[in-house]
């Protein structure tokens, strides 16, 4: 049923949208809310008109698209590792996670945005600075949900392994992180969004590249056919985004889904 909700939404619901967008934005002739017909053709030209040698990329999106794209991967993917690894260790350690609680809430308590400046004091501006954000910006909801999953294993799994002599490292692998995993997956899903909001806002400050300096850019000159660019592409960038780590949620917790039906 759900499905078939979605269908007729997308086939009915969201091309009415846009089309109510263009008539009214034509109508009206409103200067900073151009009709979509525009902004596509202008995000065309900007992002994806270059030869077949760039896969269509324009020189634009070589030198802002793709670095933006890869402090995004990279800071994603090095905050999680290290906060699932902190969280886990948190959550299987009553003592310790009693001592660096209060310090977890206060830092996760503090806009990231508002570190900005801090940061730039310690790394400099360019690809340190941003790095260092989404890091910063991406830790804290997958360390409590690693945390929390961690803490509430269920009991009984962890005696089953101790009767049958499972060693640490593997009672870690083999139950600690599977009976975790619903939760740190919940996790990395806020993480997703997290770090595009981070990536876009660090660019905002000492960047020379990346989408958000270029939407700055276009600020500055009025440009709000390319503002608005930068805003559809980077919409479409966290619709994919967070589709392609739901469709990879999905295998990697079958397993759970199956054992919650039966």
């Amino acid at each position: 049923m759900r499905a078939i909700i979605l269908r007729i939404a997308w086939m009915w619901i969201v091309p009415a949208a846009l089309l109510a967008w263009e008539a009214v934005s034509r109508t009206a002739g409103a200067v900073y809310f151009p009709p979509p017909s525009a902004i596509l053709v202008r995000l065309h030209e900007l992002w994806f008109s270059g030869p077949l040698l760039h896969a269509f990329l324009t020189q634009e999106a070589l030198d802002h698209l793709l670095p933006s794209l890869g402090r995004l991967v990279l800071g994603w993917a090095g905050a999680c590792v290290v906060a699932i690894a902190a969280g886990v260790a948190l959550g299987r350690s009553p003592v310790l996670c009693d001592v660096v609680n209060p310090l977890v809430h206060f830092f996760r308590s503090v806009p990231p945005p508002l570190l900005i400046p801090i940061f730039m004091t310690m790394t400099g501006v360019g690809t340190p600075l941003q790095l260092t954000a989404i890091v910063f910006g991406v830790s804290w909801p997958v360390l409590l949900n690693a945390l929390d999953g961690a803490r509430y294993v269920d009991r009984r799994y962890l005696e089953a392994a101790e009767v049958f002599g499972v060693s640490r490292r593997e009672r870690l692998i083999r139950v600690i992180l599977p009976a975790a995993s619903p939760k740190i997956f919940a996790g990395l899903r806020i993480s997703v969004a997290l770090a595009l909001i981070m990536m876009i806002v660090s660019e905002y400050v000492g960047s020379t590249e990346g989408i958000g300096y270029r939407m700055l850019i276009a600020q500055s000159q009025v440009d709000v056919l390319s503002m608005w660019t930068a805003i559809v592409l980077l919409g479409t960038l966290g619709l994919v985004l967070n589709t392609a780590f739901l469709s990879f949620e999905r295998r990697m917790l079958a397993w759970h889904r199956a054992g919650g039906k039966g």
